[in-house]
């Protein structure tokens, strides 16, 4: 599958801005089935600095610093992507997630791949006691950790209620848990803490879905959003497999990587600082278009 991904980012001030400094994760990852083909970025005002870096997770961060004052800052990314991976089969069997457990806590490597460095709280990701009881109900003893992750994945997509209106990203994850409401994002964000809980590694993947409209329905230009989903390391001989909650789908040829973290603090498309006063307005658009 080859695709070509529009995002388009645009923040509308109520008073003049003086300066702002962003950090940008808006190119696609190269690797676990993905190549990245080609990407631009487009930003109005234009920087007076750009860097580039990549940060502890590999994922690519430019760093713009604006000093023109503006009232709207609107960020362009384009790329092309190439995607070709396979979810392992369902039915296939998989160590025990004790034994994942144990391995992944005695590993010696604390490199970005390494599954240590997934299995502890972050920011936005608690451990906490009633997320681990509603998870180990999917891992009882001996459950082969894929099984055990595509029960808990099941359940979540069963027991939880998509809602853009119920969150914001600064949701506490103990109230998203209670009201049982949210988006991709809570709902990658309960899962890991529910992993995490059980001493299991597991990651936070941000990107994009390929959305197909309904049958005799145009696709609407725009349409399209960021995606949130969970990757789960399953053993040195599997790996990390990707698991999409708010689908109840295996990660595969649809989805494509934008970044990687230990939760959304680690992958926000765009964040930053500006110096201003009063409100501000963001509008983000998506598409996301097959080529091929």
């Amino acid at each position: 599958m080859i695709y070509d991904i529009r995002h388009v980012t645009t923040y509308s001030y109520e008073n003049p801005v003086s300066f702002a400094r962003c950090s940008l994760r808006l190119e696609p990852m190269n690797g676990d089935g993905q190549q990245l083909l080609s990407h631009t970025v487009d930003i109005r005002p234009r920087p007076a600095d750009r860097t580039t870096r990549r940060d502890f997770f590999g994922t690519f961060t430019e760093s713009i610093l604006i000093e023109t004052p503006h009232r709207n800052l609107r960020i362009d990314s384009r790329s092309r992507v190439s995607v070709s991976r396979n979810a392992p089969g369902r039915a296939i069997q998989t160590p025990a997630w004790q034994g994942v457990r144990d391995v992944a806590f005695e590993a010696t490597s604390l490199g970005p791949a390494s599954p240590i460095g997934y299995v502890f709280a972050s920011p936005l990701v608690p451990v906490q006691q009633p997320v681990t009881a509603y998870a180990s109900l999917s891992f009882p003893p001996a459950q082969g950790i894929l099984v055990g992750a595509l029960d808990l994945m099941r359940r979540i997509r069963t027991d939880f209620k998509y809602d853009p209106k119920a969150t914001v990203i600064s949701t506490p994850l103990e109230e998203v848990f209670e009201k049982r409401h949210g988006v991709c994002q809570d709902f990658a964000h309960v899962m890991i803490a529910g992993l995490r809980g059980l001493g299991l590694p597991a990651a936070y993947v941000s990107g994009y879905l390929r959305t197909i409209p309904p049958p005799g329905k145009p696709r609407l230009q725009g349409a399209d959003a960021t995606h949130a989903w969970v990757s789960l390391w399953c053993g040195a001989e599997i790996g990390w497999v990707g698991f999409d909650p708010t689908n109840d789908i295996l990660v595969e040829n649809d989805h494509i990587v934008l970044a990687v973290g230990r939760d959304f603090s680690d992958v926000s498309p765009v964040d930053g600082i500006i110096v201003g006063s009063r409100k501000q307005k963001l509008a983000v658009a998506v598409d996301v278009l097959l080529v091929e």
